[in-house]
């Protein structure tokens, strides 16, 4: 082991029950089930600004057998989930953990209703991204939080992680994900919807003073706000650049953290134990190239530049086994000049009149599928000799006046002549043939013509024998309904033609430590390393290799975490009892 602390010596800087890692919703739910439970918490993040990933997320919960959806007349079973997982899981992650997390999640949110400001509602509509297989639901298991007014939080708004880019109206105004479903697909009403959020934006003169940042906020920013609300009301300590640069072990247990704070170097105990709730390694390159399938890129990711792998690598260290680490959330992205993170291609790439290729100019995919389906396919074309990374998402003049797409609005609102230079120059691609597009891309051009004059003779008569684009319950979700029979399918025939590159990009890796039903960091023998705990992107995903819905990276992260908080506080109870009655 590395680290020594003598715990009896009383050398520390600052002493609490449960010390956590990271500012994400898991790590705020861990830190306030640990208060509520009498223990005494404090957070550390070593950015200047908190929320983390979280933040930047579509704030979604995957969490099955909600109350929410008893309330909204929904039937699901503990059997049917627990059916569905395991089909999507494939047998990877142990049965038992599935069940501890089909069976906790929704008293975690129960608890989140009850004890904070967070109120999350149920995404009626929203299926499972693999919803026609066993076990799998139309709607209601995926929640999405309410709007929140930021001018609760005062001053500290402004410390809260911006959201991405790509989930802003205009890039300014915030839209919950009903509302970019109705807005993007052009549903009844998107008109009269975007105009609202106008109003609602302009008429915050204080908050427009203050600069262009929406303060009612959305998605990943309005799931944070809230618990950062009630850590406030608890006055519970929330430290940021503060970098943990060491794990303090003492006889096998893991006793507290070396960080660095203003300069400063701190010994910071965890009396009952360190929560490891810090993020991916997607802003490393190093662990890129280490773990993930070749080529890989920080500039693809849409993930928040803390994270960095620290805590993972920190935990590699000290004898943890790692799991899942050639794994992120993949989506394909787009890299867009001048901005510093990527856009994920969330509902661009099953829309009418588009389609994705290889290099060859031939499709690999269902567009329409889950993005994580999408990248996972790029890779298989790359593994078998078919150069796919990147692929390019191509459409024609009909798309392109009917739909947003990565960083511009439809040429409807926004014409190519209004385009920016760096977005014209070199980013996208556009020809009046679809060879001359091929040619400008760098795509085989007989290739592309072969599979466009294929992909326009099925899409005219709404089928997809290759690939069954648009017969999927998800597929359908992000579809345009004005278009039939299939509103997934549209051909490209309308001159000039476009394309851009679809990078093999990611919200956030889904490898890392290897833990327990406890959250317990494990050894690769199966043995927990006392006083580690991980969960979130610094744990390998309870999901394995899949994805079940929207939300399943932050439900877990908040399940396991309150399960942690908890725990932490019994021992703390009962070590003050045992003191006590000494």
């Amino acid at each position: 082991m590395t680290g020594q602390a003598t715990a009896a010596s009383g050398n520390w800087d600052h002493e609490v029950d449960l010390l956590v890692v990271g500012s994400g919703a898991g790590a705020m739910v861990a830190a306030m089930a640990a208060h509520d439970g009498g223990a005494s918490t404090l957070i550390i993040e070593k950015t200047d600004e908190y929320g983390g990933n979280s933040a930047m997320s579509g704030g979604a919960m995957w969490i099955p057998c909600n109350s929410m959806m008893k309330k909204e007349g929904v039937a699901d079973s503990r059997d049917e989930a627990l059916a569905y997982l395991e089909a999507i899981t494939g047998g990877v992650v142990a049965r038992e953990k599935l069940e501890t997390y089909v069976d906790r999640a929704p008293e975690m949110l129960d608890w989140l209703h009850d004890n904070t400001h967070l109120r999350m509602e149920c995404m009626l509509t929203y299926p499972d991204y693999y919803a026609d297989a066993p076990g799998g639901k139309s709607g209601g298991r995926a929640l999405e939080p309410e709007h929140f007014d930021a001018r609760r939080l005062g001053d500290d708004f402004y410390l809260l992680r911006e959201p991405a880019l790509q989930e802003l109206v205009f890039g300014r105004m915030s839209m919950t994900a009903t509302e970019a479903h109705h807005i993007l697909a052009r549903h009844k009403g998107w008109i009269s919807m975007t105009m609202k959020m106008m109003g609602r934006y302009y008429a915050d003169l204080k908050g427009r003073l203050r600069g262009k940042r929406d303060r009612c906020l959305s998605l990943g920013n309005a799931l944070v706000a809230p618990l950062r609300l009630s850590l406030l009301d608890r006055e519970l300590d929330l430290w940021l650049n503060t970098a943990m640069t060491e794990l303090l072990v003492e006889d096998g247990r893991v006793v507290g953290v070396l960080a660095e704070r203003e300069g400063k170097a701190l010994r910071l105990r965890g009396r009952q134990g360190v929560l490891l709730a810090a993020g991916g390694f997607e802003r490393n390159q190093e662990m890129r190239d280490r773990f993930l399938p070749s080529p890989s890129k920080v500039e693809w990711t849409t993930g928040s530049p803390g994270s960095t792998g620290d805590a993972i690598a920190l935990g590699e260290k000290e004898g943890a086994a790692l799991d899942l680490m050639e794994h992120a959330w993949w989506g394909p992205c787009t890299a867009v000049p001048g901005e510093w993170n990527a856009r994920m291609l969330v509902i661009e790439k099953g829309l009418p009149h588009t389609i994705m290729v290889n290099r060859a100019g031939a499709r690999f995919v269902n567009e329409a599928s889950p993005y994580l389906d999408i990248v996972n396919a790029m890779y298989e074309q790359q593994r078998s000799g078919n150069d796919c990374v990147p692929a390019f998402m191509v459409f024609d003049s009909q798309y392109r006046s009917k739909y947003p797409c990565g960083p511009f609005l439809q040429s409807s609102q926004q014409p190519d002549w209004r385009l920016p230079r760096q977005l014209r120059d070199g980013y996208l691609y556009k020809a009046d043939t679809v060879e001359g597009l091929a040619e400008q891309a760098g795509v085989d051009p007989a290739g592309l013509a072969s599979t466009v004059s294929a992909f326009n003779d099925n899409a005219r008569r709404g089928v997809d024998p290759d690939f069954n684009r648009g017969d999927g319950l998800f597929d359908k979700f992000y579809g345009d309904e004005k278009v039939s029979p299939n509103p997934c399918l549209g051909a490209l025939d309308k001159a000039p033609f476009y394309a851009i590159r679809a990078e093999a990009g990611e919200l956030g890796t889904k490898g890392g430590l290897a833990t327990d039903i406890h959250a317990r960091v494990l050894r690769e023998d199966g043995s927990p390393i006392d006083g580690l705990f991980a969960v979130g992107n610094n744990s390998a995903s309870v999901m394995g290799t899949s994805y079940p819905g929207a939300g399943a990276t932050i439900g877990p992260a908040c399940t396991f975490g309150w399960l942690v908080g908890r725990d932490a506080a019994q021992r703390a109870t009962q070590r003050a009892a045992q003191g006590e009655a000494a």
